[in-house]
């Protein structure tokens, strides 16, 4: 028998992904059972089990996706030269969030993972190293903010990663919930914040 080629599992793996997304912005994470994603994706139980052992694992596949795209829009503009500014980092963030967030998007699934890694501890350690990777970007960028005198030599840049880090999944659930918070709201209210830090970046138009 011919073997099967990498790019149709691939398309079978995103078949039942997108299925799974679809079942759990229609009832939520809690409430869609491996039925549903069985009957979404048109596919048997065997097929689907066969690229994912459960829901955690469904779960976690996608918010991997959403994870990931943040990680890297982090990523290069943490390592970016000139560095930007803490309003013009997060600006960029929240617009990659924005995008993420269309209906149906992985960013919606993102407050409902947090939600479950409270209790099932499966979900809170991949939660958890998640969330450490881009603390870790976030302490990257304090150190880079100490070295080009934005911060005093002697500051703490670990508590500036975490309480950088904190900003975001605020923004998350105001954008989710309260529809009235976006990027450049976020930007105007931490360059308010932060009147002494200035890029010497060119400057570039949003729109």
């Amino acid at each position: 028998m011919p073997r099967v080629s990498e790019e149709h599992l691939e398309r079978r793996r995103q078949q039942i992904l997108d299925a799974a997304q679809t079942c759990f912005a229609r009832k939520g994470l809690h409430a869609t059972t491996m039925q549903d994603v069985f009957a979404e994706s048109g596919l048997s139980a065997g097929a689907v089990y066969r690229y994912f052992k459960s829901k955690d694992d469904i779960i976690a596949a996608l918010t991997t996706e959403a994870s990931t795209e943040l990680h890297a829009t982090l990523f290069e503009a943490v390592h970016s030269d000139p560095l930007p500014t803490p309003a013009e980092l997060i600006r960029t963030v929240a617009e990659a969030i924005v995008q993420l967030s269309a209906p149906g998007g992985p960013v919606h699934l993102i407050p409902q993972a947090w939600s479950l890694a409270l209790t099932d501890p499966n979900i809170g350690d991949y939660v958890r190293t998640t969330l450490g990777g881009i603390r870790r970007l976030w302490q990257d960028y304090a150190l880079r903010m100490r070295d080009i005198g934005w911060l005093p030599p002697d500051s703490d840049t670990d508590a500036v990663a975490k309480t950088m880090l904190g900003i975001l999944p605020g923004f998350i659930l105001q954008h989710l919930i309260m529809g009235d918070v976006d990027p450049e709201t976020l930007y105007r209210g931490v360059e308010l914040l932060t009147p002494n830090m200035r890029s010497s970046a060119p400057a570039v138009a949003h729109t």
